[in-house]
């Protein structure tokens, strides 16, 4: 049963118990999770190496030493999981518990239900507190409109870099490769910024996440334009897609904005920061609150789909 180097089967797997179960939230309390874990190494390297004295030539290096070193880390560390799994039924189940971790649609949908729910009941701080919690900027000042669109926004970048690409690189690599495309996401969230700190050391992070992400995030474009049954989400995609800041995330984002006839992106802040993005779909309406439960409905249907080309592409070491 064991899946290593491919792992369509060990994926499948992994992602009916993420589904079911999530991650728990005592084992978090007792053992936090993988990412925390990452995190936490990725921190301490940060404090100790990014250092304005050393200049940007050697900060760059350093961040790609860095990078390499941290996903070769969690590399290696999913290869000897994988490998050292008994070659049985139950093995297989609990190396697809642990590939489970690293997986995020349960919580995803989670997160974006709840700023749905404190929309529906006028609660503004609340819908600003959850919403905080799955986008990048501020959003203590943002209006309710915002909220919303910064939360679609969210629900379907993330859609590629938590569930569809995480899926992918399991699939292709096993466990090894999953666990490398979790570190090199969680490397570009921490270190892929645009800011004088982060610039030069985390460069090769944010390149790395855009290669690593190349693949998925179309991918997922094509899931949701497929699951919208409507020909506006491939029209929107095909037109607007390149206009994103971002050459990943403007893909499932704007199959989105055409799936659910609305403008996302568009100018925002980030901190102290303004940003004069571009919108996608510029020429229709602003969302709402109601167009937040579409957008679930929407994300289902996508990754039901994504199940769909899982199982095919499991189907042959099923029945081996």
């Amino acid at each position: 049963m064991n899946s290593f180097p491919g792992g369509a089967d060990l994926m499948l797997a992994a992602w009916a118990i993420e589904i079911l179960f999530g991650y728990p939230d005592w084992l978090y309390r007792r053992i936090r999770h993988p990412v925390v874990w990452l995190g936490n190494i990725i921190g301490g390297l940060e404090m100790r190496l990014n250092r304005a004295e050393l200049g940007d030539v050697l900060r760059y290096g350093l961040g790609m030493s860095t990078t390499i070193l941290i996903v070769a880390l969690a590399g290696v560390t999913g290869m000897c999981v994988s490998l050292l799994m008994p070659a049985s039924l139950a093995g297989f189940w609990v190396e697809a518990a642990v590939a489970s971790s690293l997986i995020c649609s349960r919580s995803l949908h989670e997160h974006v239900a709840a700023v749905r729910d404190s929309l529906v009941a006028k609660d503004l701080d609340a819908a600003r507190a959850a919403a905080g919690k799955i986008v990048g900027r501020d959003t203590q000042r943002l209006s309710p409109e915002t909220i919303t669109s910064a939360s679609i926004e969210s629900l379907f970048e993330n859609a590629s870099d938590g569930v569809v690409a995480p899926l992918f690189w399991g699939a292709l690599l096993g466990l090894p490769g999953l666990a490398a495309y979790k570190a090199i996401n969680t490397l570009d969230s921490m270190l892929g910024h645009c800011n004088a700190r982060y610039a030069a050391f985390g460069g090769f992070a944010a390149r790395l996440d855009d290669v690593a992400n190349f693949v998925p995030a179309r991918l997922t474009a094509l899931l949701v334009a497929a699951a919208s049954l409507g020909a506006a989400a491939f029209r929107v995609m095909w037109r607007d897609a390149s206009r994103h800041r971002s050459p990943n995330a403007g893909w499932p984002e704007s199959a989105a904005a055409g799936a659910l006839g609305i403008r996302l992106s568009g100018p925002r802040a980030y901190g102290e920061t303004n940003s004069n993005e571009p919108w996608l779909n510029a020429d229709a309406r602003l969302p709402d609150q109601a167009d937040l439960r579409t957008a679930l409905a929407l994300y289902r249907k996508a990754m039901l789909l994504g199940c769909t080309l899982l199982c095919a592409a499991a189907l042959p070491e099923l029945t081996q």
